[in-house]
């Protein structure tokens, strides 16, 4: 079994961090946000000069059995496209950590595919296979719980290895045909939310489509309606290695005391299952924005998080984590080189 020890928030330094932030030359509170993720990446680092240091995004990739059944507009053989072009620097994700310098590495947790010497040679790549993919949950579990569990080890071991280059600040992305159909029985079945309000058009479904989803999914989640309700058999059952790998990233970076940026619908989804395994986590994360894809709002809300930002995306890839990331190196920076009040030689608010 998995275990975790990941440490609450100390709080002695928020009164210093708090009256660093409220002397600084700006009307008390008029940076918003950005005062309050200060706050706490300050708190996460223990320290009033908090650095971000090595940002990285890692992205999980792994096939789904449930492609089998139609849920998706596109042939699963695109996860594995897309794994090459992540590591040819075409995808969205390729702009955007560039643009923001961010590390990017892509894992293979559990693609359908052979990947190539030269592809396992790269030096984004991780190669750390559970399966060719996922079993079609409609009619058997996704994956063994010791698969499961297998994963989850593996995301932590990965992170570990990150952590050591010096890196403080992880977002998590992920490539997946069918994935949101994993993501939303997994929200449905932790968040105890109506299934439609779960269910989108992934892809891009048309209405039929997104009926048809529905429909698959309900039949999938009567099939299996008398498993546990806890998070590993939860995963177990509808997961996807990429999600289930990714838990394990997830709760080992807050375990080293990291930064966590969580990108849309597929990450929450796995976010959702490692804070239930410990709710500590959630000290550590920052949330980038909210998908445009339906379920993730309901999430979001269930967790009590506000995201930085609501852009309409619904791509994955960690793509929300990199157009956030400015966002958070802004609430850093202003935090260590603005002037305060005294610094500046500037009157302060009598009525303070």
């Amino acid at each position: 079994m998995i275990k975790t020890n990941i440490q609450p928030l100390k709080k002695d330094l928020v009164p210093e961090i708090m009256r660093k932030i409220n002397t600084k030359t700006k009307p008390l509170g008029s940076l918003g946000r950005l005062e309050e993720i200060a706050l706490k990446i300050a708190q996460i680092q223990d320290t009033l000069e908090p650095l971000l240091k090595n940002p990285s995004i890692l992205i999980f990739a792994g096939d789904h059995g449930i492609a089998e059944e139609g849920v998706s507009c596109f042939p699963q053989e695109v996860t594995y496209q897309m794994v090459f072009n992540f590591l040819n620097g075409g995808a969205a994700i390729n702009v955007f950590s560039n643009q923001h310098q961010i590390d990017l590495k892509v894992i293979d947790a559990g693609v359908k595919h052979n990947f190539n010497h030269n592809m396992i040679n790269h030096h984004r790549f991780i190669q750390a296979k559970i399966g060719m993919g996922t079993r079609n949950f409609l009619k058997e579990k996704a994956m063994t719980t010791d698969d499961c569990l297998k994963a989850m080890q593996r995301g932590m071991e990965i992170v570990q290895d990150i952590q050591k280059s010096g890196c403080n600040i992880m977002g998590f992305g992920e490539m997946g045909i069918a994935n949101t159909s994993s993501a939303a029985v997994i929200i449905n079945k932790i968040c105890n939310l109506p299934l439609e309000q779960c269910v989108g058009r992934g892809t891009g479904l048309d209405d039929q489509g997104v009926k048809n989803k529905l429909g698959i999914l309900k039949t999938a989640i009567e099939t299996h309606k008398d498993i546990p309700n806890d998070p590993i058999s939860i995963l177990s059952t509808f997961g996807g290695f990429e999600i289930a790998m990714m838990v394990g990233a997830m709760l080992k970076a807050g375990e080293l005391k990291m930064t966590l940026l969580i990108d849309g619908f597929i990450c929450t989804s796995a976010f959702l299952a490692a804070y239930h395994l410990d709710k500590t986590l959630i000290e550590y994360s920052l949330f980038s924005h909210c998908s445009d894809e339906g379920g993730h709002k309901f999430a979001l809300d269930y967790l009590q998080v506000k995201p930085l930002l609501n852009l309409g995306m619904r791509l994955g890839e960690g793509s929300g984590v990199a157009v956030a990331y400015p966002i958070v190196q802004s609430a850093v920076r202003f935090l260590n080189e603005m002037a305060s009040f005294e610094s500046a030689q500037v009157s302060e608010n009598a009525q303070k």
